[in-house]
């Protein structure tokens, strides 16, 4: 399809990706916006209108729209049923860190744009929607306060890992990875003893009290 045939919507999607490497230089901006255009050959004009009153914080709910999207592709519910489920989370969340690689600077600008207050609740849907996007293909089918804990726990678990990653100068993101596998590791142990201490008939793993043990992880 060519460019001047896609809807508005479309063209936010197809836009976003040039937008996160513009903004390693220029931000979340009008100038990196005008940049994306010209490099997928849309017009100026017509780019802005898709972001009309929607700003920087569209742009980057674009990108991560985009993120979530390509993550559904490369990864689907089949390959990675056949992961063991702690290996399902650490794989999403780490398709996520590598999409995202030789961009932390456009990185480090969003999540300072998402924590304004005024983007504060964009910000929270925007990372529910991720944390779903993942169980879903991680195969959660929870309908009762599980579907809810789950997403919750997981977007803090990426909230935290992100906040390592845009810092993290190890060779290969070493930090971040060992991050990331200590928080998974660390409280599946926990709620694997916990479980069998209140119900050793029935030893289960349950993701639903990872959100007090992540909010505030030790680095």
């Amino acid at each position: 399809m060519e460019v001047e045939d896609l809807t508005l919507d479309e063209l936010r999607l197809a836009l976003a990706p040039g937008i996160a490497e513009a903004a390693v230089f220029d931000g979340w901006s009008n100038e990196a916006l005008d940049m994306a255009a010209d490099q997928l050959g849309a017009d100026r004009d017509v780019a802005r209108l898709a972001f009309k009153d929607d700003g920087a914080m569209g742009m980057i709910c674009a990108w991560i729209e985009t993120i979530d999207r390509q993550m559904a592709i490369d990864l689907p519910a089949e390959k990675l049923a056949e992961m063991k489920i702690r290996e399902r989370i650490r794989s999403l969340i780490q398709y996520r860190l590598d999409a995202v690689a030789d961009l932390e600077e456009s990185l480090r600008r969003a999540l300072a744009i998402m924590a304004m207050p005024q983007n504060a609740a964009r910000a929270l849907r925007t990372g529910w929607s991720s944390a779903d996007v993942m169980w879903r293909l991680a195969g959660d089918t929870a309908t009762d306060y599980n579907h809810y804990t789950k997403r919750a726990i997981l977007a803090s678990i990426y909230g935290a890992t992100l906040a390592i990653f845009v810092d993290d100068e190890s060779e290969g993101k070493a930090e971040t990875r060992a991050f990331l596998g200590r928080r998974i590791d660390g409280v599946m142990k926990f709620e694997k003893a916990k479980a069998k201490w209140l119900n050793p008939e029935r030893e289960s793993f349950s993701m639903s009290r990872f959100l007090g043990r992540l909010r505030y992880p030790a680095r």
